[in-house]
């Protein structure tokens, strides 16, 4: 029972009974007269030994060969081990899931068995204090009709719980042969004209044990003689996946019925390459042959992407707005709403098909003289992906900071496009605030040679950021912390490999919690002095704000890739929360990547990665200060089991207060839609579950 269930859990303290120390004696008194039973790599050990005495000519003849051999058992013992715990903890964290999403039970971020417990037992109408007292309440007597319904749902539950006969193989119906190997299915089956029972019949402690089905020996003969099912289907390495477990419980409730439910606005962004280098409009009969596709699907609207390097090319101050303003006339043709993303980022990479839009050629002149303009990793290499936040209030730029060449972008916009903002047209406007157009650092560039799933490196290098963290340091009175960590890594390691970000590593030190907040707060008040700004330019307009979805090495302590984009979220410290009151007091709409989510199990356990868990946490972080929420899918989840995911965290389901996003965003993959490259049926369902009308998708 002490076992957490969370795999990032702290162990929490137990109550002991008032006798342990007796018991701990009589323990101590046992153990001395019966000598303790070797296990594991011990066991393995002494079968060598015993083999070895009985056999004197055989180890003589090969002397070294023993030790070698019992080596090599140690360690593939050692690897069974972390297979294992990886397993467990993997059916942990969606069994976790499962419970906050669809039984709507107030577990924290990282849940322990106490805590489990303790949700149950108030379920199920006791009393939990917070020393862990626990006792029946006195509720009033039940009203006969309530009486009446104890009893059937009493009956109910005798009848499920009743073991059936002896399935034979044509009574169970088997989609994959190779993926049914649990008893679980096979009991649900045998059951399909009994209703299932509910989760609150099921709440207490006492129902949960009295649950667990066991089968009589007749059964367990037949079962090994079909070579079907195994007996411990959780504990088997080779069980039924949970997702599948998962899957088959929301089918038995709701299936992937989206009729009724809210709706959410969908909103489609159109190529990258729909606009030239110098903004000019390339296919204009293209553009309407798609928006005329996409009117046919009932889009709401369209996002358009406004480039920095195109519109500011060339000069400091000369906007060229020419190529915009033909776009958005067609668009105006057919009614679509529009939103506008000013991206202040460099578009293009090794794995994208469209061409590369750098920042203005202005901009890159400045940076060859002073790169330090740029970020920069710990051994110097520049990102030209964007601007440095150590530029925001520094005169480098023609005689200008970084926010007033942000700001001045704005105001432009805004005043030429005025007309549109008059009619309604531009519905909101999406400020970038970082690579990716993302509120988040540089620190996963592949450019730089990183690869999924390292954990990035730190981009504070560069001479303004150093003296800022200089000035921070000598103010916390510590000027020897005015460095940035040398035993973080490189952009492909692990958190393991690394002394900074391992278990109990340095990032949870005095220096490393200091480094930690203020590059967390650099982050802060880059968001906080470009939004500022944003405000007086767009006064009476949304403002939308795009943040990532790290969620590698999220189940490890430290959430080593977070912590290297800007969000010191460790185990130990929400970092989201003073992100989301830096953006709340701006009244921004926040854009989550919904990134991640057709990943598979074994990808995830990898990588300790948990998308669903990262975004919930973002989500609720946010519904909780008032923020209205939006997503956004990543290209690569463009399929049918990733829109039925993205469509159950845009709405849940058991949301006692009914929230759901504002709208949704759907990046397609490139090259565009209109060549062929989607499935029209998939982004179609993908809508009317959004818009609330679909049966299934």
């Amino acid at each position: 029972m002490n076992d957490d269930l969370d795999p990032q859990s702290d162990h929490s303290s137990d109550y002991l009974p008032q006798f342990q120390h007796q018991a701990q004696a009589q323990a101590h008194a046992h153990a001395q007269t019966q000598p303790r039973r070797p296990r594991g790599f011990a066991a393995t050990a002494a079968a060598a030994a015993a083999v070895a005495t009985t056999t004197p000519t055989t180890t003589s003849s090969a002397p070294s060969s023993a030790p070698a051999k019992g080596k090599r058992e140690r360690e593939k013992e050692k690897e069974r081990t972390k297979l294992r715990e990886r397993h467990r903890r993997a059916i942990t964290s969606r069994m976790l899931a499962g419970l906050r999403q669809y039984g709507n039970f107030p577990l924290p971020a990282r849940a322990d068995m106490n805590d489990v417990l303790a949700a149950l037992a108030r379920e199920a109408g006791w009393v939990v204090e917070t020393d862990g007292t626990t006792y029946r309440g006195s509720p009033p007597p039940p009203s006969q009709s309530q009486s009446q319904s104890q009893s059937q749902s009493q009956s109910q539950l005798s009848q499920l719980l009743t073991y059936p006969p002896t399935p034979t193989p044509t009574s169970i119906p088997i989609s994959n042969p190779n993926c049914l190997k649990g008893t679980a299915t096979a009991t649900l089956d045998s059951h399909q004209t009994q209703p299932p029972p509910s989760l609150d019949s099921l709440s207490s402690p006492t129902s949960l044990d009295s649950a667990v089905v066991i089968p009589d020996t007749d059964t367990e003969t037949e079962t090994k003689k079909n070579d079907r099912y195994t007996t411990s289907p959780i504990n088997s390495a080779e069980c039924l996946d949970p997702d599948q477990l998962i899957k088959d419980f929301r089918c038995g409730d709701h299936g992937n019925d989206y009729t009724a439910t809210p709706y959410v606005p969908v909103y489609v962004t159109l190529a990258t390459s729909t606009l030239n280098h110098f903004c000019q409009l390339v296919d204009p009969e293209g553009v309407r042959q798609e928006l005329n596709h996409l009117q046919s699907l009932n889009v709401d609207g369209i996002v358009v992407e406004c480039w920095w390097g195109i519109i500011e090319a060339w000069t400091p101050q000369k906007y060229i707005w020419s190529g915009y303003r033909h776009l958005f006339n067609i668009i105006r043709e057919f009614k679509f709403k529009l939103q506008v993303v000013l991206a202040f980022h460099e578009h293009g990479g090794s794995e994208s098909g469209d061409a590369v839009i750098t920042l203005p050629q202005w901009v890159l002149k400045i940076g060859k003289e002073n790169q330090d303009i740029f970020f920069t990793d710990r051994e110097g290499k520049r990102n030209t992906e964007c601007l440095s936040w150590g530029v925001d209030k520094e005169r480098v730029l023609q005689g200008r900071t970084g926010i007033e060449v942000y700001f001045d972008l704005m105001r432009s916009f805004r005043t030429e496009f005025d007309d549109l903002f008059a009619e309604g047209m531009i519905y909101a406007v999406e400020i970038g605030l970082g690579a990716s157009g993302e509120l988040k650092y540089p620190s996963f560039s592949e450019r730089m040679g990183w690869r999924y799933p390292g954990i990035g490196e730190f981009q504070c290098y560069d001479k303004y950021l150093q003296q800022s963290l200089w000035k921070a340091a000598k103010l916390r009175g510590h000027s020897s912390w005015a460095r940035g960590p040398g035993n973080a890594g490189q952009y492909n390691s692990r958190p393991h490999e690394t002394g900074f970000f391992c278990e109990k590593g340095d990032y949870d030190s005095y220096y490393g919690r200091f480094f930690l907040h203020w590059y967390g707060q650099s982050l802060i008040d880059h968001a906080d002095n470009v939004l500022s700004l944003a405000s007086l330019a767009f006064e009476e307009t949304n403002i939308i704000v795009k943040v990532p979805a790290v969620y590698w090495w999220y189940k490890t302590p430290s959430h080593a890739a977070e912590l290297t984009s800007g969000y010191y979220n460790p185990t130990n410290q929400d970092g989201y929360s003073p992100v989301f009151e830096v953006l709340k007091r701006h009244a921004v709409t926040v854009k989550l990547v919904c990134s991640g989510l057709q990943m598979s199990s074994q990808d995830n356990d990898e990588a300790f990665a948990d998308p669903e868990g990262l975004s919930w946490q973002v989500l609720n972080s946010a519904w909780d200060r008032g923020l209205a929420i939006a997503g956004e899918n990543a290209p690569s989840c463009c399929h049918g089991e990733g829109h039925t995911r993205i469509v159950e965290m845009a709405k849940p389901r058991n949301d006692p207060d009914r929230r759901h996003f504002a709208f949704f965003v759907y990046q397609r993959p490139s090259p565009p839609l209109i060549q062929g490259t989607m499935c029209f049926s998939e982004l179609d369902n993908l809508i009317k579950s959004m818009h609330g009308k679909a049966s299934c998708i």
